[in-house]
């Protein structure tokens, strides 16, 4: 395991309190003696909701924890864990930690490819999941993976299946042989997460968080919006990937508070959802946003305890944030944050509303920022250079490629995030784009984000990417791929908008493709290399 922490640095973020000599375990315990018939799960699932309490979740997490010891799984191990948002998946989670294991969650959208490659490289002994989820086999596809993956010993499935374990009879139901569980729990420096990158670009690499750091980053967040117990939290991502994981599990569960999971997107099922559990805080990217406001729209709802929509991974019209606060009555926060080290930065309660739409925000207490030039040096402000992080809530590093990762990280310990930024004039950053993602017309290298910001104040266009096609004299050009609501616009009408929002001509796009959606990640994250590879054929 790599670890990319000095002693002498762990010691000044406990010292400051952002690392502790807790767990989330510890949460879980303190929670059980405040308020042990408090839900701390309301979970959809199919038709259903299954409410758990924080006394049930206990008892559940000891009891699974000592059945996954009986199948063989050490303090170390990473269990691989595909299941949709579930009670079964938080419960996993919790009794991995409990024997000193590693969660290892993999998004439900993931196939045969990416699950072996991802339980080969952790060396996984089990993987659980649900036996079929949305019309897929995951028993199938998972026997497919034990077969040509060694160390894969047991394949554990919600509704069992030819050659598998049932998860509620041999994890659950199943009394398993005493054991001490205490001298087994991780401690607050020890792994407790193995979480792949999204798969925007390349490979994606297992980021390797601990305790703490996943405590650092749910401690800032919260205190940063005045979060309390008395949330009750809701997301459309999955649990499975880091958004998810740490907005609606690691911290309502540091809070004491509420998580409502629902296994599939829907925004009307979400709306209902919303006002039946009075849902007071949402987190999820624009187009989220975007699908319950339209939904709200069509057929209104109490939505009275809704305050709070935080989201982020890409850019958000001044409309939505003026549309969520007219049809949801909530607030709109922009932050910016990668699986490596969550939300780094956001706006403020004290900022103006359309803060949001202009900036993602200034940093969490516990991180550091700053925009240098390719040399390191810092840039003046307001010029665009690559955005750089360390703090309390960065990963220890990259599963079994430690070389990848240092490849990434300067001797002071700056991460290098491969985004593009520039100040926002308020004591914050706005990401321009990403390095990888970047359009270079000729000499001018075009500031794709900004370009998307301000197509996205079209009223004919509701989501958009910029992206770069080949060109035989400048090298590329840009292409803006739109998705219209209603007549789609022309290229004119376009260039009609920016002239009127003052942008200069060079970063027009030359090229306009309407389609009816783009293709994004499970958080939300559009994918541009898929939008590159179909402009080339």
């Amino acid at each position: 395991m790599v670890t990319a922490t000095s002693i002498a640095t762990g010691e000044l973020f406990r010292t400051a309190g952002w690392w502790r000599e807790e767990t989330i375990l510890d949460d879980l315990r303190r929670a059980v003696a405040a308020h042990p018939a408090k839900p701390a799960l309301v979970c959809y699932q199919g038709g259903d909701a299954v409410t758990v309490t924080y006394a049930e979740l206990a008892v559940l997490t000891d009891r699974l924890a000592g059945n996954l010891l009986r199948l063989g799984v050490r303090p170390g191990d990473v269990v691989s864990l595909q299941l949709p948002n579930s009670w079964q998946l938080v419960v996993s989670i919790l009794a991995c930690a409990r024997i000193g294991a590693v969660a290892g969650p993999i998004v439900p959208i993931m196939r045969r490819r990416e699950v072996e490659f991802m339980t080969r490289l952790t060396g996984s002994p089990v993987y659980i999941a649900a036996a079929e989820f949305r019309g897929f086999s995951y028993a199938e596809m998972s026997a497919e993976v034990a077969a040509a993956v060694p160390t894969l010993r047991h394949r554990v499935l919600v509704g069992g299946g030819p050659g598998a374990l049932d998860f509620h009879r041999d994890l659950l139901e199943h009394q398993p042989p005493a054991a001490d569980l205490g001298a087994l729990e991780a401690g607050p420096d020890d792994p407790a997460q193995v979480i792949f990158t999204s798969g925007t670009t390349g490979e994606p690499k297992g980021v390797v968080h601990s305790h703490n750091t996943l405590h650092a980053m749910n401690r800032a967040q919260a205190d940063v919006l005045g979060l309390t117990s008395g949330e009750v939290t809701a997301m459309g991502s999955p649990t499975t990937h880091q958004a998810g994981y740490t907005w609606n599990f690691v911290m309502p569960l540091l809070l004491g508070a509420t998580a409502v999971q629902v296994d599939a997107w829907d925004p009307v099922r979400m709306l209902d959802i919303l006002r039946e559990r009075a849902v007071t805080f949402f987190m999820g990217a624009p187009t989220f946003l975007s699908d319950l406001i339209e939904a709200q729209r069509e057929d209104p709802r109490d939505l009275s305890a809704l305050r709070t929509f935080a989201t982020g991974s890409a850019p958000i019209a001044p409309s939505l944030v003026e549309d969520a606060g007219e049809v949801l009555g909530c607030r709109v926060y922009a932050l910016w944050g990668m699986s490596e080290n969550g939300c780094v930065t956001i706006t403020r309660p004290e900022h103006p509303p359309l803060r949001a739409a202009e900036s993602d925000g200034i940093v969490v207490p516990g991180m550091e920022i700053r925009i240098v030039d390719r040399g390191g040096d810092p840039v003046p402000p307001g010029e665009q250079g690559l955005l750089q992080v360390r703090g309390a809530s960065q990963c220890l590093g990259y599963f079994r490629r430690p070389e990848v990762y240092a490849a990434s990280v300067t001797a002071d310990g700056w991460f290098d995030t491969g985004d593009l930024a520039r100040d926002d004039g308020h004591g914050g950053i706005r990401i321009t784009g990403r390095l990888k993602d970047i359009v270079m017309r000729g000499a001018e290298n075009i500031p794709v984000v900004e370009v998307e910001g301000a197509l996205l104040r079209h009223p004919a266009i509701r989501d958009v990417a910029v992206v770069g096609y080949p060109d035989e004299r400048l090298g590329e050009r840009a292409c803006a791929v739109v998705v219209a609501t209603g007549a789609p616009p022309t290229l004119d009408d376009v260039r009609v908008h920016l002239t009127g929002l003052g942008m200069a001509k060079q970063y027009w796009p030359e090229r306009l493709e309407i389609v009816p959606s783009l293709p994004r990640t499970p958080s939300g994250k559009i994918q541009k290399f898929a939008l590159r590879d179909a402009l080339r054929n």
